[in-house]
């Protein structure tokens, strides 16, 4: 047997790997690798087009059959179709697996045998599916099959940044690998997750389980989580809000599928009229964390400095880019393929489409949340904004998430003053929501 990875840069176009994600790849890899190691085999490297690839090591090696798991992006289910048709002409087997989903886009349908675009009844209809195969044990020795085949060196593909190295906050947050995601999902059963529903919406409280980027990379499948979470949560709320946000995951992959456009096209067309007001100056600031409101500053910075962030936050950031500044989702998109290290096609374009507006049940146009009640409900005490935005430490909590409000003494005994150590508010929150709800308005009117 020869386990190979392909590193096909040509094929996904512009949503080829992002940066961060490329650190997490580096490291995953090794991993792997040295996971294979001890099974008595390795893993080949190569690095170009997967078709090319796939079919000539495959003939040149007399290979019997080619296995691998599924892929759901757009540009890897045309490319994947082609490699298994060019294996079966050539006289191979080409057999294909879902290692990736709880269930296959295509087998959920709804009574009118078309695709769900509702979250809500597709969770319904995937539930049933999720708890019914039973894993597969870890593989025991592998027949190596390697002697002889040329790997390229992983050092030589250059997936960590140098000159400067962005990635300094990374390894102290993350471990890439199966025994880091093993790791990451019995620590949030055992301590997080009973609690889940009332803590997965404080960015201040480890209460999420930061499984996203293992999920991406394979590391582990949402099968294994769903499997661990329901043997080893006791039955309630937490629990239960726990396995939707996994199906919503699911649903995210649903859309991808059916709706193949989703990263680039808004799933609502009335959406294709919509006022954008592009400003690169506000853009800047708002990638940078210095917008003036502070737990969205909070957020960037997290992003920027770990390559992720909290859940709740990602949909205030989101919603203060395409509401507050009226920015086109898209350009927030590909900030976010390019920082997070679990940039995910299907769930960033579903994500962004859904807090925009734009997307499957999506939010309602009128939800623009206020980063200041936001920040002041989810971050009471200014925990995570202190974390992250440190200029603002000493700010009691009353004036923490809105430091223009702050009287100048209270500014002075905290070492601030506006403008120069953090800056003033960019946009008006009244004026700006007034401006977007226009902007929304407009879109009716055209109707």
């Amino acid at each position: 047997m020869i386990c190979l990875y392909v590193l096909d840069d040509k094929t996904p176009g512009k949503w080829a790997m992002g940066g961060a994600s490329r650190w997490w790849l580096h490291h995953s890899l090794a991993s792997l690798d040295s996971g294979l190691q001890r099974l008595g085999t390795r893993l080949i490297l190569r690095r170009g087009d997967a078709f090319e690839i796939v079919t000539g090591l495959a003939s040149e090696l007399g290979a019997q059959t080619v296995f691998w798991n599924r892929c759901y992006e757009p540009s890897a289910r045309e490319r994947d179709a082609q490699i298994k048709a060019q294996l079966k002409d050539g006289g191979i087997g080409a057999e294909t697996f879902n290692g990736s989903l709880l269930v296959e886009p295509w087998h959920l349908k709804t009574k009118d045998g078309g695709p769900f675009r509702v979250y809500s009844p597709y969770f319904r209809a995937l539930a049933p599916h999720c708890d019914d195969v039973a894993l597969l044990p870890v593989p025991g020795a592998i027949q190596d099959g390697s002697d002889g085949v040329h790997s390229d060196a992983l050092s030589n593909w250059s997936l960590l940044p140098s000159a400067p190295d962005w990635s300094k906050g990374f390894s102290p947050v993350w471990t890439p690998g199966e025994a880091g995601a093993r790791e990451r999902l019995e620590t949030f059963c055992e301590d997080a997750a009973s609690e889940y529903a009332g803590t997965r919406n404080l960015p201040g409280t480890e209460g999420t389980s930061r499984l996203s980027a293992h999920l991406h990379f394979g590391e582990i499948s949402p099968r294994q989580v769903w499997h661990h979470t329901v043997r080893h949560v006791p039955a309630g709320k937490g629990r239960e809000t726990f396995l939707k946000e996994i199906g919503w995951r699911e649903f995210s992959y649903n859309l991808l599928f059916h709706f193949d456009d989703l990263p680039e096209s808004n799933y609502q067309t009335k959406f294709n009229g919509f006022p954008w007001d592009f400003d690169e100056g506000s853009f800047e600031k708002w990638t940078r964390g210095q917008t003036g409101y502070p737990i969205v500053d909070a957020g960037m910075r997290q992003l920027w400095q770990t390559g992720w962030m909290h859940n709740r936050v990602r949909m205030i950031v989101a919603s203060f880019l395409t509401k507050h500044l009226l920015i086109d989702w898209r350009r927030g998109e590909e900030w976010f393929w390019d920082t997070l290290v679990d940039a995910d096609l299907a769930n960033n374009a579903a994500s962004w489409q859904w807090v925009a507006g734009s997307g499957a049940d999506a939010a309602p146009y009128f939800r623009i949340f206020n980063p200041v009640t936001q920040g002041k409900k989810f971050d009471e005490a200014g925990s995570y904004v202190r974390e992250w935005v440190p200029e603002l430490s000493r700010l009691s909590a009353k004036y923490i998430h809105a430091p223009w409000t702050a009287p100048a003494e209270e500014l002075k005994r905290a070492g601030i003053k506006l403008g120069r150590d953090y800056p003033e508010p960019i946009v008006d929150h009244p004026k700006a929501r007034e401006r977007a709800l226009a902007a929304f308005s407009s879109l009716k009117d055209a109707a």
